[in-house]
Protein backbone atom coordinates (compact mmCIF):
# COMPACT_ATOMS: atom_id res chain seq x y z
CA UNK A 1 0.00 0.00 0.00
CA UNK A 2 3.27 2.40 0.80
CA UNK A 3 4.89 1.84 -2.62
CA UNK A 4 0.88 2.18 -4.23
CA UNK A 5 0.58 6.02 -2.35
CA UNK A 6 4.22 6.70 -3.15
CA UNK A 7 3.71 5.59 -7.10
CA UNK A 8 0.47 8.00 -7.17
CA UNK A 9 2.82 10.85 -5.51
CA UNK A 10 4.97 10.23 -7.96
CA UNK A 11 2.97 10.55 -10.96
CA UNK A 12 0.71 13.28 -9.96
CA UNK A 13 3.18 15.52 -8.89
CA UNK A 14 4.37 15.43 -12.56
CA UNK A 15 2.43 18.94 -13.95
CA UNK A 16 1.73 17.81 -17.17
CA UNK A 17 0.06 14.38 -16.28
CA UNK A 18 -2.24 15.94 -13.71
CA UNK A 19 -2.96 18.38 -16.47
CA UNK A 20 -3.67 14.84 -19.07
CA UNK A 21 -5.74 13.48 -16.21
CA UNK A 22 -7.85 16.83 -15.43
CA UNK A 23 -8.74 17.19 -19.34
CA UNK A 24 -9.57 13.48 -19.42
CA UNK A 25 -11.80 13.70 -17.03
CA UNK A 26 -13.14 17.37 -18.30
CA UNK A 27 -13.98 15.25 -21.73
CA UNK A 28 -15.36 12.14 -20.02
CA UNK A 29 -17.90 14.70 -18.14
CA UNK A 30 -18.80 16.08 -21.43
CA UNK A 31 -19.25 12.69 -23.26
CA UNK A 32 -21.72 12.26 -20.59
CA UNK A 33 -24.21 14.81 -21.60
CA UNK A 34 -23.77 14.43 -25.21
CA UNK A 35 -24.67 10.95 -24.91
CA UNK A 36 -27.71 12.03 -22.69
CA UNK A 37 -28.78 14.13 -25.53
CA UNK A 38 -28.29 12.17 -28.49
CA UNK A 39 -30.30 9.38 -26.51
CA UNK A 40 -32.93 11.87 -26.03
CA UNK A 41 -32.94 13.07 -29.49
CA UNK A 42 -32.74 9.67 -30.81
CA UNK A 43 -36.46 8.69 -28.55
CA UNK A 44 -37.79 11.44 -29.70
CA UNK A 45 -37.43 10.47 -33.82
CA UNK A 46 -37.54 6.98 -33.23
CA UNK A 47 -38.96 5.62 -36.51
CA UNK A 48 -40.82 2.15 -36.34
CA UNK A 49 -39.49 -0.90 -35.62
CA UNK A 50 -37.51 -3.05 -38.06
CA UNK A 51 -37.39 -7.26 -38.42
CA UNK A 52 -34.23 -9.29 -36.82
CA UNK A 53 -33.00 -12.80 -37.81
CA UNK A 54 -31.99 -13.27 -34.26
CA UNK A 55 -34.63 -11.68 -32.59
CA UNK A 56 -37.38 -12.96 -34.01
CA UNK A 57 -36.38 -16.73 -33.46
CA UNK A 58 -35.55 -16.17 -29.72
CA UNK A 59 -38.53 -15.70 -26.73
CA UNK A 60 -37.56 -12.36 -24.30
CA UNK A 61 -35.64 -13.40 -21.38
CA UNK A 62 -35.40 -11.59 -18.03
CA UNK A 63 -31.81 -10.78 -18.18
CA UNK A 64 -32.51 -7.53 -16.23
CA UNK A 65 -29.50 -7.97 -13.64
CA UNK A 66 -26.95 -8.65 -15.91
CA UNK A 67 -28.20 -5.69 -18.20
CA UNK A 68 -28.56 -2.80 -14.88
CA UNK A 69 -25.71 -4.52 -12.61
CA UNK A 70 -23.04 -6.42 -14.86
CA UNK A 71 -21.69 -2.85 -16.23
CA UNK A 72 -21.56 -1.90 -13.21
CA UNK A 73 -18.83 -4.74 -12.20
CA UNK A 74 -17.39 -3.65 -15.16
CA UNK A 75 -16.75 -0.28 -14.49
CA UNK A 76 -15.53 -0.97 -10.89
CA UNK A 77 -12.53 -3.26 -12.49
CA UNK A 78 -11.19 -0.86 -15.03
CA UNK A 79 -11.59 1.64 -12.54
CA UNK A 80 -9.22 -0.36 -10.32
CA UNK A 81 -7.46 -1.85 -13.17
CA UNK A 82 -6.51 2.16 -13.86
CA UNK A 83 -5.76 2.91 -10.11
CA UNK A 84 -3.33 0.24 -9.47
CA UNK A 85 -0.79 1.50 -12.37
CA UNK A 86 -2.09 5.47 -12.20
CA UNK A 87 -0.41 5.62 -16.07
CA UNK A 88 -3.23 4.17 -17.50
CA UNK A 89 -5.62 6.80 -16.69
CA UNK A 90 -5.10 9.51 -19.23
CA UNK A 91 -5.63 7.06 -21.99
CA UNK A 92 -8.03 4.88 -20.55
CA UNK A 93 -9.94 7.79 -19.79
CA UNK A 94 -9.38 9.15 -23.54
CA UNK A 95 -10.17 6.34 -25.56
CA UNK A 96 -13.53 5.86 -23.50
CA UNK A 97 -14.34 9.22 -24.18
CA UNK A 98 -13.60 9.06 -27.58
CA UNK A 99 -16.05 6.01 -27.62
CA UNK A 100 -19.12 7.95 -26.13
CA UNK A 101 -18.56 10.54 -28.37
CA UNK A 102 -18.70 8.56 -31.80
CA UNK A 103 -21.88 6.41 -30.19
CA UNK A 104 -23.56 9.33 -29.51
CA UNK A 105 -23.00 10.38 -33.07
CA UNK A 106 -24.16 7.14 -34.23
CA UNK A 107 -27.03 6.98 -31.84
CA UNK A 108 -28.34 10.76 -33.16
CA UNK A 109 -27.88 9.21 -37.03
CA UNK A 110 -29.61 5.84 -36.60
CA UNK A 111 -33.30 6.27 -35.22
CA UNK A 112 -34.71 3.06 -35.29
CA UNK A 113 -37.65 2.39 -33.00
CA UNK A 114 -36.86 -0.28 -29.98
CA UNK A 115 -38.06 -3.59 -31.45
CA UNK A 116 -41.53 -4.44 -29.71
CA UNK A 117 -41.13 -7.45 -27.85
CA UNK A 118 -38.70 -6.43 -25.46
CA UNK A 119 -37.53 -6.49 -21.55
CA UNK A 120 -38.37 -3.18 -20.10
CA UNK A 121 -35.61 -2.94 -17.07
CA UNK A 122 -36.19 0.24 -14.78
CA UNK A 123 -33.13 1.73 -12.93
CA UNK A 124 -32.69 5.54 -12.45
CA UNK A 125 -29.01 5.65 -12.60
CA UNK A 126 -29.58 3.94 -16.26
CA UNK A 127 -32.31 6.17 -17.46
CA UNK A 128 -29.32 8.80 -17.26
CA UNK A 129 -27.25 6.99 -19.06
CA UNK A 130 -29.55 5.33 -21.66
CA UNK A 131 -32.92 6.09 -23.27
CA UNK A 132 -33.83 2.83 -24.22
CA UNK A 133 -33.97 3.92 -28.09
CA UNK A 134 -30.27 4.36 -28.28
CA UNK A 135 -29.91 1.29 -29.91
CA UNK A 136 -26.79 1.79 -32.62
CA UNK A 137 -24.33 0.64 -31.51
CA UNK A 138 -24.21 -1.58 -28.39
CA UNK A 139 -22.29 0.41 -25.70
CA UNK A 140 -22.68 -3.31 -23.30
CA UNK A 141 -20.75 -4.85 -26.09
CA UNK A 142 -18.52 -2.10 -27.17
CA UNK A 143 -16.46 -0.69 -24.05
CA UNK A 144 -15.64 -4.54 -22.76
CA UNK A 145 -14.41 -5.05 -26.08
CA UNK A 146 -12.23 -1.54 -26.00
CA UNK A 147 -10.60 -2.85 -22.60
CA UNK A 148 -9.83 -6.25 -24.36
CA UNK A 149 -7.88 -4.04 -26.96
CA UNK A 150 -6.10 -2.39 -24.43
CA UNK A 151 -4.90 -5.02 -22.10
CA UNK A 152 -4.48 -7.37 -25.22
CA UNK A 153 -0.61 -7.66 -24.00
CA UNK A 154 -1.74 -8.67 -20.54
CA UNK A 155 -3.67 -12.62 -21.88
CA UNK A 156 -5.94 -13.07 -19.14
CA UNK A 157 -7.74 -9.47 -18.67
CA UNK A 158 -8.07 -9.33 -23.13
CA UNK A 159 -9.29 -13.13 -22.47
CA UNK A 160 -11.53 -11.67 -19.76
CA UNK A 161 -12.94 -8.92 -21.27
CA UNK A 162 -13.47 -10.34 -24.57
CA UNK A 163 -15.63 -13.00 -22.61
CA UNK A 164 -17.31 -9.80 -20.63
CA UNK A 165 -17.95 -8.59 -24.65
CA UNK A 166 -19.27 -11.75 -26.15
CA UNK A 167 -21.26 -12.09 -22.60
CA UNK A 168 -22.90 -8.80 -22.47
CA UNK A 169 -24.01 -9.19 -26.09
CA UNK A 170 -25.78 -11.90 -25.58
CA UNK A 171 -27.64 -10.41 -22.41
CA UNK A 172 -28.80 -7.45 -24.90
CA UNK A 173 -30.06 -9.80 -27.45
CA UNK A 174 -31.91 -12.47 -24.79
CA UNK A 175 -33.53 -9.47 -23.60
CA UNK A 176 -34.39 -7.99 -27.37
CA UNK A 177 -32.68 -5.02 -25.89
CA UNK A 178 -30.63 -4.25 -29.30
CA UNK A 179 -30.78 -5.46 -32.87
CA UNK A 180 -28.14 -8.15 -33.74
CA UNK A 181 -26.93 -5.57 -36.12
CA UNK A 182 -26.15 -3.14 -33.11
CA UNK A 183 -23.96 -5.58 -31.39
CA UNK A 184 -22.11 -6.90 -34.32
CA UNK A 185 -21.30 -3.66 -35.38
CA UNK A 186 -19.65 -2.37 -32.12
CA UNK A 187 -17.02 -5.07 -32.72
CA UNK A 188 -15.88 -3.15 -35.88
CA UNK A 189 -16.57 0.37 -34.67
CA UNK A 190 -15.05 -0.27 -31.15
CA UNK A 191 -11.49 -1.46 -33.06
CA UNK A 192 -11.38 1.30 -35.20
CA UNK A 193 -11.88 4.01 -32.73
CA UNK A 194 -9.57 2.39 -30.82
CA UNK A 195 -7.27 2.68 -33.36
CA UNK A 196 -8.05 6.61 -33.68
CA UNK A 197 -7.63 6.67 -29.85
CA UNK A 198 -3.74 5.42 -29.74
CA UNK A 199 -3.19 8.14 -33.02
CA UNK A 200 -5.07 11.34 -31.38
CA UNK A 201 -3.38 10.58 -27.98
CA UNK A 202 0.02 9.34 -28.71
CA UNK A 203 1.62 10.64 -25.23
CA UNK A 204 -0.72 8.67 -23.34
CA UNK A 205 -0.71 5.84 -25.16
CA UNK A 206 3.12 5.31 -24.44
CA UNK A 207 2.16 6.06 -20.94
CA UNK A 208 -0.45 3.26 -21.24
CA UNK A 209 2.18 0.41 -22.49
CA UNK A 210 4.60 1.10 -19.94
CA UNK A 211 2.57 -0.88 -18.11
CA UNK A 212 1.64 -3.55 -19.43
CA UNK A 213 5.19 -3.86 -21.16
CA UNK A 214 3.97 -3.51 -24.63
Amino acid sequence: MKNWWKKIRETFGHRAFAASVLGALFLLSFSFIANFYAGQYAQEEASNPVTDIVLNSIPVFDVSAAFLYGPIVFWVLTFILALIEPKRIPFVAESVVLLILVRSVFVSLTHIGPFPDRLSPHSDLFSFLTSGSDLFFSGHTAFPFLMCLLYWQTKKLRYLFFALSLFFGAVVLMGHLHYSIDVLAAFFITYTTFHIAKTAFKKDWRLFCETIGS
